[in-house]
């Protein structure tokens, strides 16, 4: 028995079953450390970056309490954003299928409250949610936490950061006050400490901030003048040809500039910015995680919560003035075992942030000169993946099994060309190879899905 095997803590032999087959081997640190603390029923800070595991540290520890055969909110999880919380959502609901009966509801704006609060009416164990739509659910009287046992802050600094502390006060007033509370925070800014001194009782705290090793993340500045820097970026995709790039810039402007000149380079770019409507919102964090997009420009603020998978490159088009939104930044590449590359493009005026950067980091950063970037020749950077929606999503009772199986059972097409499905309350997006796209197109209009005929397109 090892001593970072989920086996040596006190869970079932359902659930350490659905562990293996999930393909949960060992605990990553912040699960070794904060699982058999919270498991015990401690109160617990924990500090950890973005993509350590700690999603499953939490989700373990509050099916643990949860009573399936009461049908009441036991468990509530506030996170920043919408999409860190569909992401909650499905780790639990993955974690959770040892027990059929583990309803798990995700409360976010953004969408129409009365499908929630229908959904809602009908009970849930789970509840997943951005603050201020779980305040608005608490005062129509739907939700009720009575019968809560756990409360989770994930990625507290991040909601704190977006002024959810009120919210965040209010309620957690309206909850038990004999209840389990996890905070989880990549940082532990001062708002934190307030946090835990109102709201958790004797908490135990486990500290695990790991800044990305220089193995996993290779990082390269370049010097650039304020006109050669968005040619740069191109530059630098047509050099290194990253599959997936995120691309911070410091405002929306130059998010909207960035976008203009890639695509007129035939790149295939998408803006994330806080001026999108909810819905253009949705599709462009599905086509860029879903590989159907090559470069997704975003400013921090849009950006935050995020958490997307084979990242291959992270380009600094701006110098960040917060040292610590730096770290963050280049910390969504090369994660796990996999590689990463982080580039900065800093003019003669960003240099005394380069230093504090250097000073940071303990070391001197590598500079490399812009004339080195040679194209690598062939076509435009392309996205492997093209992204077909669907005009039917929940509502419909569509589920992901649905559109595979009519991808692949009906219309022959082979499994490997089937990407990402997201299955979404009125739409659902399913990204096919870029060579599939047209015979999957054609298959998802001609061919009825779970019985029923349905509209697709292709998204451009």
């Amino acid at each position: 028995m090892s001593t970072d095997g989920f086996d040596t803590l006190p869970l079932g032999p359902a659930v350490l079953a659905t562990l293996q087959q999930l393909g949960y081997a060992r605990m990553t640190p912040i699960q070794a450390a904060a699982l058999p603390l919270a498991l015990a029923g401690h109160d617990l800070i924990a500090q950890a970056r973005t993509g350590s595991g700690k999603t499953a540290a939490f989700a373990l520890a509050l099916l643990s309490r949860l009573d399936p055969g009461r049908f009441d909110v036991q468990s509530l999880v506030l996170c920043p954003t919408r999409e860190l919380a569909e992401q909650v959502t499905q780790e639990i609901r993955r974690l959770a299928r040892a027990d059929d009966n583990v309803k798990v509801l995700t409360l976010c704006g953004g969408t129409p409250i009365r499908p929630q609060a229908d959904s809602l009416a009908h009970g849930a164990h789970v509840v997943v949610g951005t603050p201020g739509r779980i305040i608005d659910h608490l005062d129509r009287g739907g939700l009720q936490l009575g019968a809560l046992n756990t409360l989770v802050l994930d990625e507290a600094d991040r909601m704190l950061d977006m002024g959810f502390m009120d919210d965040i006060a209010a309620i957690a007033s309206r909850a038990p006050s004999q209840r389990q509370t996890l905070l989880f925070s990549a940082t532990y800014p001062e708002g934190i400490q307030q946090l835990a001194k109102k709201f958790l009782r004797d908490p135990k705290e486990v500290t695990l901030v790991q800044r990305p090793s220089g193995t996993q993340i290779r990082q390269r500045f370049y010097e650039v003048t304020e006109g050669e820097r968005l040619h740069a970026v191109g530059l630098l995709l047509d050099h290194f040809r990253p599959v997936s790039t995120l691309a911070f810039c410091n405002t929306r402007q130059q998010c909207r500039d960035l976008v203009d000149v890639l695509q007129a380079q035939g790149i295939s770019a998408l803006a994330l910015h806080g001026e999108l409507e909810q819905r253009d919102r949705d599709q462009v964090l599905v086509r860029f995680a879903n590989r159907s997009c090559s470069v997704l420009v975003a400013t921090d603020v849009a950006a935050r919560g995020l958490d997307i998978a084979q990242l291959e490159a992270v380009i600094n088009v701006d110098i960040t003035p917060d040292i610590e939104v730096h770290t963050h930044r280049i910390g969504r590449t090369g994660r796990g075992d996999e590689a990463g590359w982080a580039f900065s493009l800093a003019s003669v005026d960003e240099m005394g942030r380069v230093g504090r950067i250097d000073a940071m980091q303990g070391r001197e950063s590598e500079w490399h000169p812009l004339s080195e970037l040679a194209p690598a020749g062939g076509a435009p950077l392309q996205p492997p993946m093209v992204t077909l929606q669907i005009l039917g999503g929940r509502k419909e009772k569509i589920r992901a099994g649905d559109v595979l199986g009519a991808l692949t059972k009906d219309a022959g097409l082979p499994a490997g060309q089937i990407g990402k499905i997201n299955v979404n309350e009125f739409s659902t997006y399913v990204a096919v190879a870029r060579a599939a796209a047209a015979r999957a197109l054609a298959a998802l209009n001609e061919r009825p899905v779970k019985g029923k005929r349905v509209k697709a397109r292709l998204l451009t």
